[in-house]
């Protein structure tokens, strides 16, 4: 199962194995008993204007924003 980090309001990040449908839900924190809160990060830029000239952009099925006739999501 996969690993999802959470951030507890008292006692900071931690790391929790959950099944990919409740990796949304607020998960306990382990020092505590709080709710905790997922922690989600958007991947970083890389790249700057698409290198085919075409400056139109597109929104994949993960919503991801793709220039010059990306292929890779859809």
């Amino acid at each position: 199962m996969p690993v999802y980090d959470y951030e507890c309001a008292d006692c900071g990040a931690f790391e929790a194995v959950r099944r990919i449908a409740e990796r949304d839900d607020p998960a306990a924190c382990p020092q505590c008993g709080a709710t905790a809160t997922r922690v989600t990060i958007g991947a970083p830029s890389v790249g700057g204007p698409s290198s085919s000239g075409d400056d139109t952009a597109e929104t994949g099925s993960y919503g991801m924003t793709h220039r010059g006739g990306c292929l890779c999501c859809r």
